[in-house]
């Protein structure tokens, strides 16, 4: 199946060396482009592309506000990647909120911006072993004062999870790929995907970056444990 994608960047020349690289890929379409947040939506609404590479920084109406509508509207299906250079935790946990399923830095290589495109294409979210670190500390510091004296209050919703379920979101929130998490609990990583997507519904999570999230703001997982 071939990936739809829509270019959201200010600068012309930037958009123009993403069209050239995801361009080459006999799996991927840029169908359209947006120079603001605003075109972003508006083009969204007309395309509704599969993923749409998102920069942050933008004259008028930024990246991450334009994230958000686009996320919260239930007539579009598209996954939103960031492209980001991570210089400002504010922008990166702003995006984790507003609902991005991806993130990117923006020197990455071109071979990395085309598996992100993938990836965030399969349904699955593109989470770096150092924005989980980000994440860790951002959303673990303000973790309930319950759970950080050792007396976890579990939200209703995960007592619907098996004892493997609950297990493999500690782990999630941990940072580790499916692979990893497959390794360390000696089972399959096709299990350890069917796991995760179990988790996912039963929480009514979106992705992994959501889980990582509600791991920490829950209390589920504890920083440092």
């Amino acid at each position: 199946m071939t990936t739809r994608v829509l270019l959201v960047d200010d600068h012309e020349m930037v958009r123009a060396g993403f069209r050239i690289i995801l361009g080459a890929q006999s799996d991927i379409e840029i169908v359209g482009e947006a120079a603001s947040g605003s075109d972003a939506i508006a083009r969204a609404g007309e395309l509704d592309p599969d993923v749409i590479c998102m920069d942050v920084q933008m004259a008028g109406m930024d990246g991450l506000e334009a994230t958000r509508v686009i996320v919260a509207d239930p007539a579009l299906h598209s996954a939103v990647l960031i492209l980001t250079t991570f210089d400002r935790d504010d922008y990166l946990f702003s995006a984790l909120q507003a609902g991005a399923s991806g993130f990117l830095l923006k020197n990455s290589t071109p071979e990395q911006l085309v598996e992100a495109v993938r990836v965030v294409a399969s349904g699955d979210a593109l989470l770096a072993p150092a924005v989980t670190r980000r994440v860790i500390e951002r959303f673990g510091a303000s973790a309930p004062e319950a759970t950080q004296s050792g007396s976890i209050v579990v939200p209703a919703a995960v007592q619907d999870l098996t004892e493997r379920e609950f297990e493999v979101l500690g782990l999630v929130a941990e940072g580790l790929s499916n692979a990893e998490i497959a390794s360390r609990l000696y089972v399959g990583e096709a299990t350890v995907k069917s796991h995760v997507s179990k988790v996912l519904q039963k929480l009514s999570l979106r992705d992994r970056i959501q889980a990582v999230v509600y791991a920490y703001e829950n209390g589920i997982a504890v920083p440092g444990e």
